[in-house]
């Protein structure tokens, strides 16, 4: 049970989530609500009704058990899909139910958890909030996928220079890397327990890899990111409502796989979570950090996240506050990925109200990636959170630096 000064502060972050995903879905031209952006995804009528849904079963009928009103509902919008390129769902459009009635069960699911709120567990109501914080990102990948012509909407204006940013290594002396969460603290089950790591000293590139750095390894005949087009002899890069020549001074956004191609091939390799950590949190002779630029609670006007833009920025754009060993953006403009694969940990629990959420990708194929994106939530920001993707999955806000082998 939580005080009425928690119950308030969650039903005002709720709520507040609630409308930013209403938002996204008003992108949509009409009709585009049945489109399928993303080969292996739904189609986005399932994401207006899922994440209602999951809300009513882990709030409404887990937790105050309350009775269902639309049981075949509760279970068509409750789970998304992670399928390979050898499992490609094929539904029709005509398969789902009206838009109408989705959101008429949307509203009954919202009226009826917010009559009992004061009653829920603040646990479980973070479980929600971030659910649905998490999906106004993966809502964000399947947009930017979309045809323009299917959505309404406008890029903020570019800013480049023109150029590719020059990329220098850094060093970061050895020592030690704390991740996981506190016990106490909210999170999710993989962040659980809290567990230190010794790092060795190692290198680590200033910067992201650019659009002009990789722009080279397209030259010599590696397959172009999904973001970019080719039109005639130029490059342009797809952002969320246009296109414009390719900024090379911009993060290039990959797969995990061609991320640790190029690495390789350049003579280098990826980050290890354990290195990503201390290099983004750790400090000479000091505390680690809450975030790369210190204890500072994350703003807008710290960097390119919590929705500031739909598209990156330069990597040496400012103010994106450096980390203790002169290391930039590691929180924000685009995701990063590392070489750990994602899996089970000493001490790691499934969360009993929600066991599959993790274990369910311990499968050898999804890689961690750390930091953030423009489109990811403030409260993502915390050093414990790992976010996960296959390693072939092209759609995702993500970059990589490389780090020098001995």
């Amino acid at each position: 049970m939580t005080t009425a000064h928690e119950a308030e502060d969650l039903r005002s972050r709720l709520g507040r989530a609630r409308r930013q995903s209403d938002r996204l879905f008003e992108l949509l031209r009409p009709d585009a609500i049945y489109e399928r952006a993303i080969p292996e995804r739904h189609r986005f009528i399932f994401y207006l009704g899922h994440l209602d849904a999951f809300d009513w079963n882990l709030l409404g009928v887990k937790s105050l058990s309350l009775p269902s009103f639309h049981p075949e509902w509760d279970q068509l919008f409750a789970f998304g899909i992670d399928p390979d390129g050898s499992a490609l769902p094929s539904d029709g459009a005509e398969e789902w139910p009206a838009e109408k009635d989705v959101r008429n069960y949307c509203a009954e699911t919202r009226r009826r958890i917010d009559e009992r709120f004061a009653k829920l567990d603040a646990e479980r109501v973070n479980v929600a909030i971030e659910h649905r914080l998490m999906h106004l990102e993966t809502l964000a990948y399947l947009l930017h996928n979309l045809r323009h012509s299917l959505k309404s909407g406008r890029d903020e204006e570019a800013v480049t220079n023109g150029s590719a940013t020059p990329n220098t290594f850094v060093p970061v002396p050895g020592g030690e890397a704390t991740l996981g969460q506190e016990a106490g603290h909210f999170g999710w089950d993989n962040e659980f327990p809290l567990r230190r790591r010794p790092v060795n000293a190692f290198a680590i590139q200033k910067h992201k890899v650019t659009n002009g750095e990789y722009l080279r390894f397209v030259e010599e005949g590696a397959p172009a990111p999904h973001f970019w087009a080719r039109r005639g002899d130029a490059w342009y890069l797809r952002r969320m409502f246009s296109e414009i020549p390719l900024p090379l001074d911009w993060p290039v956004w990959t797969t995990q796989v061609q991320a640790a191609t190029y690495a390789d091939h350049f003579g280098f390799r990826l980050p290890t979570e354990e290195e990503f950590h201390r290099a983004a949190f750790g400090s000479a002779g000091e505390a680690e950090r809450a975030y790369p630029w210190g204890d500072a609670t994350p703003t807008a006007e710290r960097g390119n996240f919590d929705f500031h833009a739909w598209n990156p920025l330069p990597v040496d754009a400012e103010p994106l506050g450096d980390s203790a060993f002169g290391v930039s953006q590691l929180v924000g403009n685009g995701w990063e990925w590392t070489s750990t694969l994602f899996e089970s940990h000493e001490g790691f629990t499934p969360a009993p109200f929600y066991p599959g959420y993790s274990a369910n990708f311990f499968d050898g194929k999804h890689y961690v990636l750390k930091g953030a994106s423009p489109r990811t939530a403030a409260p993502l920001f915390r050093r414990s959170f790992r976010n996960w993707f296959r390693g072939d999955y092209p759609y995702v806000f993500a970059g990589f630096r490389c780090v020098a082998k001995h």
